[in-house]
């Protein structure tokens, strides 16, 4: 994997989990946001698989894809056993935050949209660790706890990772702020500052 430097040109980078795990540091600080250490390593491990594009996408009867979220939601719960729910939803907590944090510029126009994503990895992520949360299973299930309370900073973090180099035109800018808006980002927010925009709500029309 290469790494852009910011000033074009790229750095070469020998191992993902290290590169992953220095950037999401990095994002978090930045952000102001704290999580425990299995929290992270989690994250790194998530991360360092959907680098690899056949582990985010899958093979359907339309060709190679990702399903849409709703449909994985169905699968994880009209499964026949609990560990194929509970792997069901886990699928879908780690495609919506990977998702949400790498290609929330991706969303702009489209029927979903990143806060879609955000309120379904939520609650799959908090769904799992209600599950787990008995037996010897309680730090796992702690660590999907942290996830859900935590995934929209988490979903901030991952954009900043992904964001390193953008420049932004004024078609981003408007679609900062319709982040800001529907979600909340702190870092939608932060950006928008940066840039001279003022992040003020408006209302919306019934129309």
């Amino acid at each position: 994997m290469q790494q852009s430097d910011g000033g074009g040109g790229v750095v070469p980078v020998t191992s993902l989990p290290e590169f992953f795990r220095d950037a999401l540091q990095g994002a978090l600080a930045h952000q102001h946001v704290a999580v425990e250490d299995q929290t992270e390593q989690y994250v790194v491990n998530l991360l360092t698989l959907y680098a690899r594009s056949e582990q985010l996408f899958e093979q359907t009867p339309e060709g190679v894809r990702l399903r849409p979220l709703a449909h994985m939601l169905a699968a994880a719960l009209e499964a026949p056993s609990v560990p194929e729910r509970e792997r069901g939803l886990q699928r879908l907590g780690d495609v919506s935050l990977f998702v949400a944090g790498f290609f929330a510029h991706g969303f702009a126009r489209r029927l979903v949209d990143v806060d879609y994503h955000v309120a379904m990895g939520g609650r799959a992520y908090g769904t799992l660790a209600q599950s787990l949360a008995g037996g010897r299973r309680r730090v796992l299930a702690q660590v999907f706890a942290e996830l859900a309370g935590k995934f929209q900073p988490l979903v901030d973090a991952l954009w900043e990772i992904s964001d390193a180099a953008r420049v932004y035109s004024q078609a981003d800018v408007l679609r900062l702020y319709e982040i800001w808006l529907k979600t909340g980002s702190v870092r939608a927010r932060r950006l928008l500052r940066d840039l001279k925009v003022s992040a003020t709500p408006v209302a919306l029309s019934a129309h």
